[in-house]
C-alpha cells in the first residue's frame, strides 16, 4: 500500500483530504505544518508527500526544499495543494522542487487521478 503524508494546518482539510486518500486505498500520515512533516519524514519512507503552502512554522515551499535535500526524497512526487495560485508562487514551488501545484479546493476524483499518475 502506498503511503502518503498530507501536510495543512487546516484541520478541517486535512480530514477532507485524509478521507478522500484511505477511500482510494492510500495509507495516510497527517502533519499539521511544515516542521511537524518534516520530522514525520524521517521517521518512514512516502511514496508522495502532498502539503499546503501557507502554514505556520514552516510553509510548504520550504518544506519541500528541505525535503529535496534529503536523498531520501530526491525522486519522490511532492504536490503542493493550496488556495495561492498565482503563476509567482507557482515558479517558486517549481524552483523548489515541488512536482505539480494544486488550487483549493480540490476535486477529489482529480486529487487521485494525479496521484495515481504520479505513483504507479
Amino acid at each position: 500500500m502506498h503511503s502518503i503524508l498530507a501536510v495543512d494546518d487546516s484541520a478541517s482539510m486535512r480530514q477532507m483530504v485524509s478521507f478522500t486518500l484511505k477511500n482510494a486505498g492510500f495509507n495516510v500520515v497527517e502533519a499539521v505544518d511544515g516542521q511537524d512533516a518534516f520530522k514525520k519524514s524521517g521517521k518512514q519512507d512516502f511514496n508522495l508527500v502532498l502539503t499546503d503552502q501557507n502554514m505556520p512554522r514552516m510553509d510548504g515551499i520550504t518544506l519541500t526544499k528541505r525535503l529535496r535535500e534529503s536523498p531520501k526524497f530526491k525522486a519522490t512526487p511532492i504536490l503542493i495543494l493550496t488556495t495561492e495560485s498565482s503563476d509567482q508562487m507557482k515558479q517558486s514551488g517549481r524552483a523548489a522542487g515541488a512536482t505539480g501545484w494544486l488550487v483549493k479546493p480540490f476535486d477529489p476524483a482529480k486529487l487521485i487521478e494525479v496521484i495515481g499518475k504520479l505513483i504507479r
